[in-house]
C-alpha cells in the first residue's frame, strides 16, 4: 500500500443460520456420531498466535481478534436467539494458547479436540481432552479452555442451562511470506475472507465449497455478474477471495451433509470484510449435550462454587465451613460446629449430602466438615422459602452436591496434611467396565496428639483424646447417554472422652468419665434419566444408621437410629413455559432411646440441691416410625421475564398420627432483562417441622405433640452493576406457632412437652458480591435481624440465645500470579445473648458484692440465682481479621500446593461466656480461641 492509497477499513460478520440447532437434555448416537466425525475431519483453524480472521473468535463481544499487519477488529454485538428455542452455549472470547516450545523447535503442527462442559453462568467448569495429540499440545489446550467464556445455553423458556459440546485448538507454525521479486506485481489483497464453521459446536469445517456472484443491481431477485470461480474451504474451514470490486455479491455455502446458504454481501471501497458462516446440518440438527438441574424454584439461593469453596480465609479452606460467611448465617459459637439460619435453631436447618439427609455437618468442635472439600461440586443454600421438594424442618437448607470423578480415562490422586488433620484421595476409571469411574476418599484428624497433652495439663485426665474421621467410597456410570447411575457410600465419626478425677464444687456427684461419641453412615444410590426432551426422573435411595452417645459419669442419653430414605422426582415440560414437578419423599427406620437422668427434687427437698445429687432414673424406648410425604410443584414462564412457581406439600409422621399440608408459591420477575439485570423476587409458604424423637416417643415425650409451624414471608430486589459485580437485598419475615415447649413433670425426669410456644423472626440481607473470574473472587454480606420467642401464652417475648442483631463479613480473594493466591476475611458480629447470675458492673445499679445464689450447707457449694430474665444481656461485639496465602508449583506430571491459614491475626479477645466465682459475687469474660495459624500442604497427580 502506498501513502497515496487510502486505508483499508476492516469489517467483520458473524453469519448465523435461521433455524438454530435444537439444544437437548440427552444426546442421541446419531447427534454423538456427527460431532465426532466433525471434531476428526475438520481441524480447527484456531491458531496459537491467534490470527483472529482464522481462529475460533467470540461470537461477539469481548474478544479481539487481529486482522493482517496486526490491527485490531472488534466483533460485532451478539445476536439475540429467537424466542421460545432451545440454543446452544456461544463463544464470547477466544484465549490463544500456548504454542508448546519443544513441539515449535521440532516443527510440529497438531489439532487438539476438548471436550468442555459449561455451567449455567457459561463458564467451563470441566474440560477433557477428546482428541490427543501429545508433545504438550493437550496440557497447552486445557489451560487455555478454562479461560474461555460462553453465554449459556438456553432452554426453550430462556432460562440458562449446563451443555457439554466440543472444542478444537489447531496449533500451526506461522510461516512468513516473502517479500516479491523485483520487478513482480505485489499480490492482490484479499476482499473476502472467512471461515465455514458447523453450528452449535463451532467445528470448522473442511471441503465445502465457497462460490461468489456479483450482483448487478441492488433489487431483490435481481441478475448476478461474471464473478470469479468458487474456492474450497481449506483444512481449517478458512477460505479467501481476492480483488473484488466494490459492490453487492451472492455468496452460496455448500458442504455434504450439511443444509446450504446463501446470503448476500457488500463491500465498500477499501474495505476486507471478513465473514464466518454456520452451517446447519441435515436432519433434526446438531443436538448439544445439556445437563444438571433446572433454574431453582426458591426465593433465594446462594451457591458456592469451585472456584470460591476451598480459598474461602479462616476456613482452613474447608468448603462447607464457607457456609458461615453467607448472608442470613449466624455466628456459632467458639468452635460449635452449628449452622443458625436467620434467627432458627441449628436443629431447624437441614443438610442434604447428594440428597440424602445427614444429621450433622461439621466435625468435632467445628473445625472441618464431614465431607472433604475436594469432592464437592458446588455447596446450594436455602435460607428460606425453599421448594415443596424439601420439607420436615422450618429453618434452612443446604444442599450439597458431590462431584463426578474425572473422565479422562487417568488415574489421579492427592495428600494433604495440615496441623488439624490429613486426607487422601484416589479416582479414576474402573478396570474392565466400560465408562465407569471411581472416587475413594478419608480423612484422619491428629488433634488428640496435641490437644490430648494440654488436657491433661489442664487437670484432666486423657481415656481417649479427640478424634474424628470420615470416609467416602463413589461408583459413576452412565448406562446411556442420557442416564447416570451413583452408588455412593460415606460416613463419620467423632470421639472425645476424658476422665473427671475432681468434680465441679457445686456438683459433687459429676465424677468418672465424660464422652462424647457421634457417627453415621450411608448408603446411597443416584439414578438421573433425561426419558426424552421433555420428560425427566431423578432418584435416590439410601440405607442409614445414625448413633449419639453421651455421659458425664453415671449418666447418659443414647440414641440409635437404623433409616431407610428415598426421593423420586418425575419432571415434565408441559408446554412452552410450563414444567410439572411432582414426587414422593419418604423417610422410615427403627429407633431406639436409652436415658439415665436426674429426677426432680422429692417432696420436702430444698430447690437449690446440686442436679448431680438427685436420684437417678432410666428409660429405654424402642419402635419404628415412618414419615411419607408427597409434593407437586408447577413452574410456570408466561413471559421469559417472568417465573411464577406454586407448589403443595403433603407430610405424614405415624408417630403422633398427623398429617400436614404446606402450600408454597415463589416469584420472579425481571423488571430489566438482559444487561444490567434488574430483577424482584418475592415468596410466601407454610413450613412444618414434626417433634424431635425425645419429645413425641412415650414414656420420654408427648405422642400428641403436634408439629411446629412456620409462616415465611420473603421479598428482595437483584442487581446487576457490571458483568462480575452483582448486589441483593432480602427481607424477611418468619412467623412461628405451635413450638414445642417443655416443663418439669412431678415425679418424674421426664418433661411435660407441649405445643404453647410462639415466635417471630424479622430482618434483612444485604450482598454484594464480584463473581469468580481468572484472578479475584469476594464478596461483602450483612445481616440485621431480630429473633424472638413467647414460652407459653401471657409470658413476655424475649430474644433468643442464638439472635444476632449485626451480622458483617467482608471477604475476598486474589491470585498474585506465578501460583500466588491471597484472601482475607474480615468479620463484626453483635455479641451472643446469655442470662446473667452477676450484675454487670458497668451498670449504675449494679452491687458488685451482691450474691445472687442459695448456700446448700451438705455440699457447702452455692446455686446460682439469675441476676435478671433469660437471655437479656449481651456480651461484647465479636470482631476478627483472617488472612490466607497459597502457593503452587506445578511441575510435569504432578503440582505442589502449600497455604497459610491465619485466624484472628490481631489475637483479639472475643468474649464468648462469662465465668463466675465459688459465689456469684464476681464474674469475668472466657474469651474465644487467640490467634491460631494453620500450614498444610497438598500433592496432587
Amino acid at each position: 500500500m502506498t501513502a497515496q492509497e487510502p486505508a483499508a477499513s476492516i469489517r467483520i460478520v458473524d453469519r448465523r443460520p435461521r433455524r438454530r440447532p435444537r439444544a437437548r437434555g440427552h444426546r442421541r448416537p446419531a447427534a454423538a456420531a456427527l460431532l465426532s466425525l466433525l471434531a476428526a475431519l475438520a481441524p480447527s483453524p484456531a491458531r496459537a498466535q491467534q490470527q483472529g480472521q482464522e481462529g475460533q473468535a467470540p461470537e461477539g463481544g469481548a474478544a479481539v481478534p487481529r486482522g493482517p499487519g496486526g490491527a485490531i477488529v472488534t466483533p460485532p454485538a451478539s445476536t439475540a436467539a429467537p424466542a421460545g428455542k432451545a440454543t446452544p452455549p456461544r463463544a464470547l472470547n477466544y484465549t490463544p494458547p500456548e504454542y508448546p516450545p519443544e513441539a515449535e523447535k521440532q516443527g510440529r503442527e497438531a489439532s487438539v479436540t476438548l471436550q468442555l462442559d459449561i455451567d449455567r453462568d457459561g463458564r467451563v467448569k470441566h474440560a477433557v481432552v477428546v482428541e490427543s495429540a501429545g508433545h504438550g499440545f493437550d496440557e497447552s489446550a486445557l489451560t487455555a479452555a478454562q479461560k474461555l467464556d460462553f453465554e449459556p445455553a438456553r432452554r426453550a423458556d430462556g432460562t440458562p442451562a449446563p451443555a457439554r459440546i466440543l472444542y478444537r485448538y489447531s496449533f500451526t507454525l506461522k510461516t512468513a511470506s516473502p517479500p516479491p521479486a523485483a520487478g513482480e506485481p505485489a499480490k492482490p489483497a484479499e476482499s473476502l475472507r472467512g471461515t465455514v464453521l458447523a453450528s452449535g459446536g463451532d467445528v470448522p469445517l473442511a471441503g465445502a465449497t465457497v462460490s461468489v456472484a456479483r450482483v448487478a443491481s441492488a433489487g431483490a431477485g435481481a441478475a448476478t455478474a461474471a464473478a470469479p470461480p468458487g474456492l474450497t474451504t481449506d483444512e481449517g474451514g478458512a477460505f479467501a477471495f481476492a480483488a473484488l470490486p466494490p459492490g453487492r455479491y451472492q455468496v452460496t455455502i455448500a458442504a455434504p451433509g450439511f443444509e446450504p446458504l446463501s446470503v448476500e454481501e457488500a463491500l465498500a471501497p477499501g474495505e476486507q470484510l471478513e465473514v464466518k458462516y454456520r452451517l446447519l446440518p441435515q436432519g433434526d440438527g446438531l443436538e448439544v449435550t445439556v445437563r444438571g438441574k433446572r433454574p431453582p424454584r426458591e426465593v433465594t439461593k446462594r451457591t458456592i462454587e469451585q472456584r470460591e469453596i476451598n480459598r474461602i480465609p479462616g476456613t482452613n479452606g474447608d468448603a462447607l465451613r464457607s457456609l458461615q460467611n453467607l448472608p442470613g448465617v449466624a455466628r456459632p459459637p467458639s468452635i460449635a460446629g452449628l449452622l443458625i439460619v436467620r434467627g432458627s435453631g441449628p436443629q431447624d436447618t437441614q443438610t442434604f449430602v447428594d440428597g440424602t439427609q445427614v444429621p450433622l455437618i461439621y466435625h468435632f468442635g467445628g473445625l472441618s466438615s464431614v465431607v472433604p472439600t475436594e469432592m464437592l461440586d458446588r455447596i446450594d443454600f436455602y435460607p428460606g422459602n425453599f421448594s415443596a421438594k424439601y420439607g420436615r424442618v422450618q429453618g434452612g437448607i443446604v444442599d450439597v452436591a458431590l462431584r463426578s470423578p474425572k473422565e479422562d480415562g487417568k488415574l489421579h490422586g492427592l495428600a494433604q496434611m495440615d496441623l488439624i488433620d490429613a486426607r487422601v484421595l484416589l479416582e479414576g476409571p474402573v478396570p474392565f467396565l466400560e465408562n465407569t469411574r471411581f472416587m475413594v476418599a478419608g480423612r484422619r484428624s491428629y488433634i488428640g496428639e496435641s490437644f490430648g497433652p494440654v488436657l491433661e495439663a489442664a487437670g484432666a485426665g486423657v481415656t481417649q483424646a479427640p478424634v474424628y474421621y470420615d470416609y467416602q467410597v463413589l461408583l459413576e456410570t452412565e448406562p446411556t447417554p442420557s442416564a447416570r447411575l451413583r452408588l455412593t457410600f460415606f460416613g463419620s465419626d467423632d470421639a472425645l472422652e476424658l476422665l473427671l478425677s475432681d468434680p465441679a464444687p457445686n456438683e459433687p456427684a459429676l465424677s468418672g468419665n465424660v464422652g462424647l461419641h457421634t457417627a453415621f453412615q450411608r448408603l446411597q444410590l443416584r439414578y438421573d434419566h433425561e426419558l426424552t426432551d421433555k420428560d425427566r426422573l431423578d432418584g435416590v435411595l439410601a440405607i442409614a444408621r445414625d448413633d449419639a452417645d453421651f455421659g458425664i459419669g453415671p449418666i447418659y442419653f443414647q440414641l440409635d437410629l437404623k433409616t431407610i430414605s428415598g426421593r423420586l422426582e418425575y419432571a415434565r415440560r408441559v408446554s412452552k413455559g410450563t414444567v410439572f414437578n411432582a414426587g414422593l419423599d419418604v423417610f422410615a427406620g427403627l429407633y431406639a432411646v436409652n436415658l439415665r437422668a436426674p429426677g426432680p427434687n422429692r417432696p420436702g427437698e430444698p430447690p437449690n440441691q446440686p442436679f448431680s445429687t438427685r436420684t437417678l432414673q432410666e428409660v429405654s424406648r424402642d419402635g419404628e416410625f415412618f414419615y411419607p410425604a408427597a409434593y407437586a410443584e408447577l413452574e410456570l414462564a408466561p413471559t421469559p421475564r417472568a417465573k411464577i412457581v406454586p407448589g403443595l406439600r403433603v407430610d405424614y409422621q405415624d408417630l403422633n398420627q398427623q398429617v400436614t399440608v404446606s402450600p408454597r408459591v415463589n416469584g420472579r420477575f425481571d423488571v430489566v432483562p438482559g444487561f444490567p439485570r434488574t430483577t424482584v423476587k418475592g415468596g410466601l409458604g407454610v413450613f412444618h417441622q414434626p417433634p424431635q424423637f425425645q419429645e413425641v416417643i412415650p414414656p420420654l415425650g408427648n405422642p400428641g405433640l403436634k408439629s411446629t409451624r412456620a409462616l415465611h414471608y420473603a421479598a428482595g430486589v437483584e442487581q446487576e452493576l457490571t458483568r462480575h459485580i452483582e448486589a441483593s437485598a432480602e427481607g424477611f419475615y418468619k412467623q412461628l406457632d405451635e413450638l414445642v415447649v417443655g416443663v418439669n413433670r412431678p415425679g418424674s425426669i421426664q418433661l411435660d412437652y407441649q405445643n404453647v410456644g410462639s415466635g417471630r423472626v424479622i430482618g434483612g440481607e444485604f450482598l454484594l458480591k464480584y463473581k469468580p473470574d481468572d484472578r479475584f473472587f469476594g464478596w461483602a454480606a450483612y445481616t440485621l435481624s431480630r429473633s424472638t420467642r413467647v414460652p407459653e401464652p401471657g409470658e413476655p417475648e424475649r430474644l433468643v440465645p442464638f439472635d444476632q442483631t449485626h451480622i458483617l463479613t467482608v471477604l475476598g480473594s486474589y491470585r498474585l500470579g506465578d501460583g500466588w493466591e491471597f484472601g482475607a476475611r474480615f468479620r463484626l458480629v453483635s455479641g451472643n445473648l446469655v442470662t446473667p447470675n452477676v450484675c454487670n458492673v458497668n451498670e449504675q445499679s449494679c452491687d458488685p458484692y451482691r450474691t445472687n445464689a442459695l448456700f446448700y450447707a451438705p455440699t457447702g457449694t452455692y446455686t446460682p440465682i439469675p441476676f435478671s430474665g433469660p437471655n437479656s444481656e449481651r456480651l461484647p461485639a465479636f470482631h476478627q481479621l483472617d488472612l490466607r496465602l497459597d502457593k503452587t508449583w506445578k511441575f510435569k506430571t504432578w503440582r505442589l500446593s502449600a497455604y497459610l491459614d491465619v485466624q484472628n491475626v490481631y489475637n483479639n479477645a472475643n468474649s464468648e461466656a462469662i465465668q463466675y466465682n465459688y459465689n456469684y459475687t464476681a464474674r469475668q469474660y472466657v474469651t474465644g480461641l487467640p490467634i491460631l495459624p494453620s500450614f498444610g500442604m497438598r500433592g496432587e497427580f
